[in-house]
């Protein structure tokens, strides 16, 4: 079979850091960002998710490709990582509701992928020294060359994305019979956050990320939602606008991820490049609402000044993340808005998160009433 013999595979870190592995089934050279995930399971939900574009994905479960794929449980409507690093790769699979192979999957979206990779040491190559450019290349017989093309691949930081996983044009998700309507601005939406909006009786109309207020405010909805998505949220600047231009006239407004992140800067929060980021399935948030804890799903390489967000006399910290203190959610004290820096659509089997959706409505419930 094909994968017996197969051609050796290096990742090139932008630090001239070597790892070496093997070429799972396409051969070339793709280059990104360096990082890594922590879920046991999910990797198709990764691999489709936005936010991860133009990121090569370390996956730490030392199995991945066991259960195979299945077409229903993709983010998108392609793979979005810009590659794939992995420690065993199961050709086989031994799933009912798959109907194929995870290397069948990565072939049929061209993505390449490299295992044998001694990934424990690679993930912790990152925690040291930081998530930074890197590639992995079937083609090793010049690495003063490929050095030189990595050397040319712009930082993620400043790096505007949002405009290259965006919708092109508006579209609805949806019951057109449903009692509220939402626009969502899509700098990265991820399926599942459609799809819970969609149980909870809203018809939604997503709209391109360089979308204005005017633009979203045509169709009268009801509430406004920012989605997750990749890269540096200080470029976004219309984003950000638009955001501002909603708080102002005090509509109902929620962000997760890249939406929570644009929300701050509307607010004259900064934000910054975290050392490696958070991604996994298992990161412990508290609710200092309630003071309960909950286990969510992160993916986010940026995240908001807490300092700023403390001093700012219109914002009041929700969520913290527990391992390093980072602000993981926050509200407005007079304005309808609220977000936070994780993913309460991905119930990795907890659905600890999953009340945030219901707050959404119930914010857009209330000022219907007060309306």
């Amino acid at each position: 079979m094909k994968y017996q013999s197969r051609k050796k595979a290096i990742v090139l870190l932008a630090d001239g850091t070597i790892f070496y592995g093997k070429a799972v089934g396409k051969e070339g050279t793709a280059f990104g960002e360096v990082c890594f995930n922590t879920g046991m399971t999910g990797y198709q939900e990764i691999f489709t998710d936005p936010s991860y574009f133009g990121q090569l994905m370390v996956t730490t479960n030392a199995h991945i490709g066991n259960y195979g794929t299945n077409h229903e449980e993709v983010e998108s409507d392609s793979i979005k990582i810009a590659g794939l690093i992995v420690k065993n790769f199961s050709y086989e699979f031994s799933r009912d509701l798959a109907d194929q192979s995870l290397q069948d999957f990565l072939e049929k979206h061209n993505l390449l992928a490299i295992s044998d990779v001694d990934t424990r040491a690679l993930v912790s190559y990152i925690r040291d020294n930081g998530a930074m450019n890197a590639l992995i290349s079937t083609e090793i017989e010049n690495i003063d060359s490929l050095k030189k093309q990595l050397a040319a691949v712009p930082d993620m930081n400043g790096l505007e994305l949002a405009s290259k996983v965006s919708t092109k044009e508006p579209y609805f998700f949806g019951d057109p019979t449903a009692t509220y309507k939402i626009s969502a601005l899509d700098i990265g939406v991820k399926k599942n956050i459609l799809r819970n909006l969609a149980k909870r009786d809203a018809y939604i109309k997503v709209f391109p990320f360089d979308t204005t207020f005017e633009e979203m405010s045509e169709w009268e909805p009801d509430g406004y939602f920012l989605s997750n998505g990749p890269g540096d949220p200080e470029p976004l600047s219309q984003a950000i606008k638009t955001a501002q231009d909603i708080i102002k006239r005090d509509l109902p407004l929620f962000g997760i991820c890249l939406g929570h992140q644009v929300i701050a800067l509307a607010n004259g929060i900064s934000t910054y490049k975290m050392h490696h980021g958070h991604r996994g399935i298992n990161h412990p948030v508290k609710n200092l609402i309630t003071g309960k804890g909950e286990i969510t799903s992160q993916n986010h390489g940026f995240a908001i000044n807490r300092e700023e967000t403390e001093n700012n006399a219109d914002i009041e910290i929700t969520h913290v993340h527990l391992n390093d203190h980072t602000v993981a959610g926050i509200r407005m004290k007079n304005k309808n808005c609220f977000s936070v820096q994780y993913h309460p659509e991905a119930s990795p089997g907890p659905n600890d998160s999953i009340y945030l959706f219901d707050e959404f409505i119930n914010n857009i419930k209330k000022a219907k009433v007060e309306a």
